[in-house]
C-alpha cells in the first residue's frame, strides 16, 4: 500500500474544480433542485468515490492536505452573525429553547439505538455510543476526544467505529435535509417567504449586481469579525468555556454588525450584503466539499453489517422525529420546515451541514431568518455541552 499526499494549495483547488461541479449538476438536473441536494455534495462525493476505487484497485491511498478547513468555517460563521439582528435575536429566545430541548431529548434516544443496537450484535453495549451522539451530533472532534477513555476502558475499534459512523452520518445528513423540507412544504402547502435576500448565498432564480467595492467592504467586516472572534474564543475560555472557535466568530459577528446598526446607525448597501452572503456560501460551500474529499470509504469495511444496521435505525429516527415531532414543535410553517432540514444535519453530521441543507432549500423557496440564528445557536453552543453531560450518565450506566 502506497500513500500519495496532495499537498494544500492543489487540495483547495480541486476543491473549487468539485464545487463547479456540484453547481453545473443543479443547474443542468432539475430533480437535485427540486430535493435541495446541496451543491457541495455532489462533487466531493464523486471524489470520495473516485479516492475510493484508486484505493481498491490501484492499492493507493490518496490523503489531502485541508487546514483551510477550518478557516472557511470561521468565515461563514461571522457571516452569519453579521446578518443577525438584535430583533431577531429575542424573537428566537422561545424557539431556541424549545429546539435545544427537543436536541437533548433526541441526544438520549440516539444513544438509546446506538446502545441498543451494539448489544443485539454482542459487542460491550457502550460501544454503541461511538455509533450514537458521539459520532453523529458530537462529530469528528467529539469522536477522537472520547477515544482515549474507550480504549481505557479495554474496547479496542471504538474510535474506528466512531469515525466510520461520523462518515455515514454525514453523507446521510446531506441527503436527508432537503427532502424532508421539500415533503413538508409540499404536503403542508406551506407558504415560502418572498423575501430573496438570504442569510447565505443568492436564489438559484435571482440575477444581482455587485460591484468590487462592496465586495471588499463585506471582506473588511468578516476579517475584523475573525479578529475580535479570537479575543471573545480568550474571554470565554478565560470564563471555563471551551466552546468551538466558530461559536466565538458567530457572536463577534453578532456584536459588530448590531454595534454597526444600532449604534452607529449605520445599514449596509446591498452590495455589502450581497458580498457578504456570497463569501459566506462560498466558504460554507468550499468546506464541506473539502470534508467529502477527506472521506476515507474503505474504513468502513470493519463491522459493516453493524453500521449498516445501526446507521438505518439513526436515519429512521432522524427523519421520523424530525417531521413528527420538531416540524409540528416549531410551528408547522416554512421556518418550521427549513429548521427541519437543519435538525437531519445537526443529528446526522455537523453544523455545517445543517446550514448547508437549509441553504439549499432558502435559495429553492425564499429567505428563512429566524432559522439561521436558532440552528447555530442550538448546535454550536447548547448540544455540545448537553451531550457531554448526556455521554457521561450513559457510560456511567453502562
Amino acid at each position: 500500500m502506497q500513500t500519495v499526499v496532495v499537498d494544500g494549495f492543489v487540495s483547495f483547488t480541486l476543491a473549487i474544480c468539485l464545487l463547479f461541479i456540484g453547481k453545473f449538476a443543479t443547474i443542468r438536473f432539475e430533480v437535485l433542485r427540486k430535493y435541495s441536494i446541496p451543491e457541495p455534495v455532489i462533487g466531493g462525493f464523486i471524489c470520495a468515490i473516485t479516492v475510493a476505487i484508486i484505493y481498491y484497485v490501484f492499492n493507493t491511498a490518496i490523503e489531502f492536505e485541508l487546514e483551510a478547513r477550518g478557516t472557511l468555517l470561521l468565515y461563514f460563521f461571522a457571516g452569519i452573525g453579521l446578518s443577525a439582528n438584535i430583533q431577531t435575536l429575542l424573537s428566537g429566545g422561545k424557539p431556541l429553547f424549545i429546539l435545544t430541548l427537543l436536541a437533548v431529548i433526541y441526544i438520549g434516544l440516539q444513544n438509546i439505538v446506538g446502545v441498543s443496537i451494539a448489544s443485539l450484535f454482542g459487542f460491550e453495549p457502550i460501544i454503541g455510543l461511538m455509533a450514537g451522539s458521539i459520532s453523529l451530533i458530537g462529530g469528528v472532534g467529539t469522536t477522537m476526544a472520547w477515544s482515549p477513555t474507550f480504549t481505557e476502558m479495554g474496547l479496542e475499534g471504538a474510535a474506528e467505529i466512531g469515525i466510520a459512523s461520523n462518515t455515514l452520518g454525514l453523507i446521510s445528513a446531506c441527503l436527508v435535509g432537503g427532502p424532508i423540507a421539500n415533503y413538508l412544504i409540499k404536503k403542508y402547502r406551506l407558504e415560502a417567504n418572498t423575501d430573496h435576500q438570504l442569510d447565505i448565498g443568492v436564489c438559484h432564480n435571482e440575477t444581482f449586481k455587485l460591484d468590487h467595492f462592496g465586495y471588499l467592504y463585506a471582506w473588511l467586516m468578516l476579517n475584523l469579525s475573525l479578529m475580535l472572534g479570537y479575543f471573545v474564543d480568550m474571554a470565554l475560555a478565560s470564563m471555563g468555556l471551551q466552546l468551538p472557535m466558530f461559536v466565538a466568530c458567530l457572536l463577534a459577528g453578532i456584536i459588530i454588525g448590531n454595534f454597526k446598526s444600532v449604534v452607529l446607525k449605520q445599514k449596509s448597501s446591498r452590495n455589502a450584503q450581497l458580498g457578504q452572503t456570497l463569501i459566506s456560501d462560498i466558504c460554507l460551500g468550499m468546506f464541506l466539499t473539502m470534508a467529502l474529499m477527506g472521506l476515507q470509504l474503505w474504513q468502513l469495511q470493519s463491522s459493516v453489517l453493524f453500521l449498516s444496521a445501526v446507521m438505518i435505525c439513526q436515519v429512521i429516527l432522524s427523519v421520523g422525529f424530525t417531521l413528527l415531532v420538531v416540524f409540528r414543535t416549531m410551528g408547522k410553517n416554512y421556518e418550521a420546515a427549513v429548521i427541519s432540514s437543519g435538525f437531519g444535519g445537526i443529528t446526522l453530521g455537523s453544523t455545517a451541514t445543517a446550514i448547508v441543507n437549509m441553504t439549499a432549500v432558502t435559495q429553492q423557496h425564499g429567505a428563512a431568518h429566524k432559522a439561521f440564528i436558532i440552528v447555530p445557536l442550538v448546535c454550536g453552543f447548547f448540544i455540545d455541552i448537553a451531550n457531554a453531560l448526556i455521554i457521561n450518565t450513559f457510560i456511567q450506566v453502562f
